[in-house]
């Protein structure tokens, strides 16, 4: 059951007065009726005879079907608690996601109890209620499958998911959601169905994890183009340049070059002869050809 805020312990005594239930009673069925959006409830406690339903309007069942004294004071009970409850509303309604799990070819829907009831002043806050981030306020449309939870924020383009302790928050772009799908079998993708048809829950950017805004991480840079092959150029070598022609001469050579080889050739073989190299008489017709030339 739903605990009350000091406000709505006060109401709860005020209509267990009027009425002649207890506070638990009254309490019980202050929250039935809130469960019920206001208009409707479902409750279950002794004083109301058990198990019984009421509706606004007019139709009303208790487990005790023949007591009509208990059946009108019920009645009137409910619809204490649905003005009181209307007068306290601080937030808008919430529709609920049709929800669809396929599992090997069967389906289920499971939808949230009370999902869709408003903010109300009557009850203290309850974090497994509203287990969104508080700014977005009341959700356009909620729901539950599979230990997993959605509220759709169509003013604020938010999308809340909660599986297990971990609360992510989607951008929905330009989506009008209406109902959410979870493949079972598979990889488990979850889906969702907008004006453009089934779109992935996966094609949404992420807004937040947990409160913490997620930073979208940034491509990395490009690699810097490689620059082409430089082909060494090979300088051919430098063509040698042939040695300059000795200027040839007309005339003869000097007389005193030549004297002085044959003087040179003339010590040269004046050793040779002193270390027995050559007779004197090999020396004697060498000295005289070189004497010759002068």
């Amino acid at each position: 059951m739903l605990p009350l805020s000091s406000m709505g312990q006060q109401i709860a005594q005020t209509l267990s007065n009027r009425h002649g239930f207890s506070v638990d009673a009254v309490s019980h069925m202050l929250a039935a009726v809130y469960n019920g959006n206001g208009s409707m409830a479902q409750f279950s406690h002794p004083e109301f005879g058990g198990s019984g339903q009421w509706m606004s309007g007019g139709m009303m069942m208790i487990g005790d079907m023949f007591n009509q004294n208990l059946k009108y004071r019920v009645a009137a009970l409910c619809d204490d608690c649905a003005r009181s409850i209307a007068e306290n509303q601080t937030g808008t309604s919430s529709g609920v996601f049709q929800s669809q799990s396929q599992s090997g070819g069967s389906n289920y829907q499971d939808q949230q109890a009370g999902g869709g009831s408003a903010e109300n002043s009557l009850f203290a806050p309850d974090p497994r209620r509203n287990w969104w981030p508080s700014e977005l306020g009341s959700p356009s449309a909620s729901g539950s499958q599979n230990h997993m939870r959605y509220a759709y924020f169509a003013n604020a383009q938010r999308l809340a998911v909660a599986t297990g302790d971990d609360v992510w928050l989607y951008d929905t772009l330009h989506h009008n959601i209406g109902g959410f799908s979870q493949q079972q079998s598979g990889d488990g993708s979850i889906t969702f169905t907008s004006q453009f048809g089934i779109v992935p829950l996966s094609s949404l950017p992420v807004v937040s994890r947990n409160g913490v805004t997620e930073t979208p991480q940034a491509p990395p840079a490009p690699a810097p183009p490689q620059a082409a092959p430089t082909q060494s150029m090979q300088q051919p070598p430098p063509a040698e340049t042939p040695p300059a022609p000795v200027p040839t001469s007309n005339q003869p050579q000097t007389t005193s070059s030549t004297s002085n080889d044959v003087f040179d050739t003339l010590n040269r073989l004046g050793g040779l002869l002193d270390k027995g190299y050559i007779t004197q008489e090999e020396f004697d017709r060498k000295k005289s050809d070189l004497l010759d030339r002068i």
